[in-house]
């Protein structure tokens, strides 16, 4: 399978995916609680439906990994992970910086990603061994002379536990703090990957949170790992660090201090 094909197929789900949100967005939706208490909607379910749906009939041998409807045909080489909302409560809030994520997944390694904006249209495509594109337009990452330069994001506090927190705040105390954000989601991999932000940490993120976003990051020139600097594959724990300037990784993990 041509990895353009594969991608024009990512691009396809995305479209589908988009025109199931796009009707709900800013509308008196109503949610449900998950069994992480993370919030549902039925515009995440439709979402998946219609990407499983087209995935069903085009690539009926590949597995898929959903957010909300799990995993089919585990034991295949080529899995398709998708969240159709990372960011359901943004979305509920009417904030358009939630985002549907899409990767090609082959023997556990991210092969494709996409982060798409459906409201605002924005849409990051990377591949591997491929320039990040924003619509058709190369994206790279800036470069960041000293960490203490750094504008850090993270979705945040209170997805951290006592200990993941108290090295996250060793980290953003290095950073330039003053212009730490908030909130963001899978978004702010994106803005990374264009070139707003420097450095993004998270923990514990599954795999349909980070796939898509690691040939987004890397097609841009960055680098995504775990919190000790390991690549990111399907078996990783959840920590999760994406840096726009590769000269600051090992700053970023120095100062993240920790040992998993």
């Amino acid at each position: 399978m041509r990895l353009t094909d594969d991608i024009a197929l990512a691009q396809r789900l995305a479209d589908a995916a988009g025109a199931a949100i796009r009707p709900h967005f800013r509308t008196a939706l109503e949610s449900d609680r998950k069994g992480d208490a993370s919030p549902v909607t039925i515009a995440d379910r439709e979402a998946e439906q219609a990407m499983r749906a087209i995935l069903a009939a085009e690539r009926p041998g590949d597995g898929i990994i959903g957010e909300e409807f799990g995993s089919e045909r585990a034991g295949a080489s080529r899995q398709w992970v998708l969240d159709p909302i990372d960011g359901t409560a943004g979305f509920l809030a009417g904030r358009a910086i939630f985002g549907t994520l899409i990767a090609l997944m082959v023997d556990g390694w991210p092969l494709i990603g996409v982060i798409d904006q459906p409201i605002a249209g924005e849409r990051w495509v990377g591949g591997s061994g491929l320039p990040t594109l924003l619509n058709g337009a190369p994206v790279r990452c800036r470069p960041c002379a000293r960490l203490d330069e750094a504008t850090l994001a993270t979705t945040g506090p209170h997805y951290f536990d006592d200990h993941d927190g108290e090295h996250f705040m060793a980290l953003a105390a290095q950073t330039d703090h003053k212009r730490m954000v908030m909130g963001g989601d899978c978004y702010n991999y994106a803005m990374l990957a264009s070139g707003h932000l420097d450095i993004v940490a998270e923990a514990g993120l599954k795999l349909y949170d980070y796939a898509a976003l690691i040939p987004v990051v890397e097609g841009a020139g960055g680098m995504m790992t775990d919190w000790n600097g390991d690549p990111l594959n399907a078996d990783s724990d959840g920590h999760v660090l994406a840096v726009g300037d590769s000269a600051r990784l090992e700053d970023v993990i120095e100062a993240l201090a920790c040992d998993h």
